[in-house]
């Protein structure tokens, strides 16, 4: 995370809907419709490519205390980066039946939600957000 990566007012369907790429566009607006009815959160624009729910505050490498968003998403030129900030060590089963899907520490990359099982999707974003509620319950 850079530091110019922080929550500000921009307007997150403006964004979605200036998404050049016609599928990241579909699938951003898609992510939007999921994330605020699992999270409740309103969404917020982090930097100007991420859209994320809910924050929370954590010590970061130089020990000084940093914001973060809960989850979110963001509408990539290679695919669509899906942000489960608690990471994916509990969630195996779930990832299993996603389909092809790519992960790094907390960032799930998906080519298109047509490509996988929305279902699933649903269940590892609602058990991400429980379980970053749970780690942090008091942000």
């Amino acid at each position: 995370m850079t530091l110019k990566t922080r929550p500000n007012d921009a307007d997150v369907d403006a964004f979605l809907t200036g998404v050049p790429h016609e599928g990241r566009r579909r699938d951003g607006l898609e992510m939007l419709q999921i994330m605020s009815r699992l999270t409740g959160a309103a969404p917020r624009m982090w930097g100007a490519s991420i859209v994320g729910f809910g924050s929370y505050t954590y010590v970061n490498a130089t020990q000084k205390p940093a914001q973060w968003m809960r989850t979110g998403f963001s509408p990539r030129k290679a695919s669509m980066s899906i942000y489960i900030m608690c990471g994916f060590d509990r969630f195996e089963g779930i990832l299993a039946r996603l389909g092809k899907v790519k992960t790094s520490v907390s960032c799930l990359y998906v080519t298109s939600l047509d490509k996988i099982d929305r279902g699933a999707l649903e269940e590892l974003i609602a058990a991400g957000w429980e379980r970053m509620n749970t780690l942090y319950p008091d942000d």
